[in-house]
């Protein structure tokens, strides 16, 4: 599903839900703008009573009661106003947190089942319909449905004055729809480009090392004003576009102005008007006719927000469709794999094509295989992370892609080959974030073997590890990363390439882990190029270009690798000393 515009009858229920329970609030606010705009004519009215009474009666009594009535007035519009952006303010930060969490789960997910690269753009668009709600940019959009009240007393005044006010109001009006339509287009594809070129510059940010090192900054500095040049381009286009209008749009105000007041002394010279009425008029007309005039102002944020929560009910009806299901029993950990076939959406040629596999409960697996044969990505459709084209993994018979999440995450242990840990504790880190039982993590620690380790930092399993384990070394972040892996007692482990970045006492560490798995009949899958790690496994499976070559016993598959490894040395040295006896034959002939 794209991020285009889902219809009302689409959206999604979680959305629904959150516009329902506001639906009140949003009430309250309409009427609140209805009574601010009503309240507006305190000033024309007090002007026109004041022209035409108390002038001309010179009564100071009259005076005193119009200035308490205009106070009491707009004492109450003032007080409207601030409930007004209360609410607004309210209601903006109950939606971000009713709906940013599940808007954040939707982007890991889109980046973990779709291939896309990683993103939060979820939560900015969030950010950006939230900002608009309790923003100043929202209000003359609530005002400009009140216009009409204002130019009604307009005309009770004078007719003719009426009609001027109703033309000008109708021209800035159409002003707004063709703001509308000459911007919209170009603020949209300003704001896609401009996506584009802040995810450039996030990739070169994450990838500082390497940027640094290999003087790549240039090159990227390039790419990025290149993408970054075009989203300005494409915002200049729609600024100047809208500016303009604007420009035009506050001339034709302004001359409306002078046009109502002109208008008025005409008509006060013939004695159809009142110098009030003249100079009431004048300020009625001002104020219909500047939330029209604020709103094309505002219009590109208003289409910023628009497409920000277009994007976020598409966010949140891809989340629905991952609803979770009820808890199932602690798995024994038997795990099978059905005809598995896998491809990244917009893929022709699959990653991994009928992968068949059985495991029973407390073996282990090794998985082994040329780089790109599809070993990570059979380890990610393990656990859950990929969902196949066609086929299942299934652990104790249940489908893992169909499983709920936060039940079965307490059930697997995970070691990407990618080692990602977090802003937190080395505490925190160990038992997934959560403040973790002290034993359970100390017993995790221990298994993996970095609990000497860990007591050495300055603080113990209290020490911060910075963002992305920045405070740590390759080996250690793999260490702390195993420890997490066995945290809470899993009854399926997987370990992607788990001995990449360590020494051999981390090694060492590791195959006693192992050893304790076995031992407490853990399902273990391992991936790894070392010989030494899949010593101890049940079975082994090699795989090569996406699909299986062999599957059995380890010491079967072995014992086959080894007689195909010298069938090819045998026919390579046959085919060299073909090749070297046509050249020496090659000059008798």
């Amino acid at each position: 599903m794209t991020n285009a515009a889902i219809p009302a009858a689409q959206k999604p229920a979680l959305l629904t839900s959150a516009l329902q329970t506001c639906r009140s609030g949003f009430m309250a606010v309409v009427v609140f703008s209805l009574c601010i705009n009503v309240l507006m004519l305190t000033a024309p009215l007090y002007m026109m009573q004041v022209y035409d009474r108390v002038l001309s009666s010179r009564s100071g009594e009259t005076l005193l009661l119009l200035l308490l009535i205009a106070l009491l007035a707009l004492g109450v519009m003032g007080a409207l106003d601030a409930l007004r952006g209360f609410l607004m303010n309210k209601m903006g930060a109950w939606m971000d947190g009713h709906l940013s969490g599940t808007i954040l789960s939707e982007s890991v997910m889109a980046h973990l089942r779709r291939g896309g690269l990683p993103s939060v753009q979820g939560l900015r668009d969030l950010s950006t319909v939230r900002n608009f709600l309790t923003g100043a940019g929202i209000f003359p959009i609530l005002d400009a449905p009140w216009a009409p009240i204002f130019l009604i007393v307009i005309f009770m005044l004078n007719p003719w004055l009426g009609v001027l006010s109703l033309l000008g109001a109708l021209a800035l009006f159409g002003l707004a729809l063709v703001n509308e339509l000459v911007t919209r287009e170009a603020l949209k594809r300003a704001g896609g480009a401009s996506q584009v070129a802040m995810s450039d510059a996030e990739a070169a940010v994450r990838n500082a090392d390497v940027v640094e090192a290999m003087g790549m900054m240039p090159n990227l500095l390039q790419r990025w004003h290149k993408k970054n040049a075009e989203a300005t381009a494409l915002q200049t286009i729609a600024g100047d576009k809208g500016g303009g209008i604007s420009a035009l749009s506050k001339f034709l105000r302004l001359f409306l102005q002078i046009a109502v007041l002109t208008l008025g002394a005409w008509l006060v010279l013939r004695g159809q008007l009142t110098s009030g009425g003249m100079i009431a008029a004048s300020i009625l007309m001002s104020r219909a006719l500047a939330p029209v005039e604020q709103a094309i102002g505002t219009w590109k944020m208003a289409i910023n927000a628009r497409q920000a929560y277009e994007r976020v009910v598409a966010h949140l009806a891809l989340a629905e469709q991952r609803a979770g299901g009820m808890p199932l029993p602690v798995p024994k950990g038997r795990l099978t794999a059905e005809t598995l076939v896998f491809a990244f959406p917009g893929q022709r040629d699959p990653l991994l094509r009928n992968v068949n596999f059985a495991v029973e409960a407390g073996e282990s697996l090794g998985l082994i295989g040329p780089t790109a044969s599809g070993k990570t990505t059979l380890a990610r459709m393990i656990v859950g992370n990929l969902q196949p084209r066609a086929g299942a993994i299934r652990l104790d018979g249940m489908d893992v892609a169909q499983w709920d999440r936060s039940d079965l995450g307490r059930h697997i242990g995970y070691l990407p080959q990618d080692i990602e840990l977090f802003a937190g504790t080395v505490r925190e880190n160990i038992a997934r974030m959560s403040e973790g039982e002290p034993e359970a993590v100390v017993r995790a620690a221990q298994l993996a073997g970095v609990h000497q380790m860990i007591l050495a930092m300055p603080k113990g399993y209290d020490t911060e590890i910075g963002a992305a384990g920045a405070a740590l070394s390759g080996g250690q972040r793999q260490r702390i990363g195993l420890a997490r892996a066995l945290y809470g007692n899993p009854r399926l482990v997987v370990l992607d390439e788990p001995n990449a970045n360590l020494d051999s006492e981390g090694e060492s560490a590791l195959m006693r882990a192992l050893a304790v798995l076995r031992q407490a009949k853990v399902t273990t899958v391992v991936i790894a190029h070392r010989p030494a790690v899949v010593q101890g496994v049940d079975k082994l499976l090699a795989l090569k270009d996406g699909t299986v070559m062999l599957f059995g016993p380890r010491d079967d598959v072995l014992a086959k690798l080894r007689a195909n490894q010298e069938q090819a040395r045998a026919q390579a040295q046959a085919a060299q000393a073909a090749a070297a006896g046509n050249v020496a034959g090659g000059p008798a002939a």
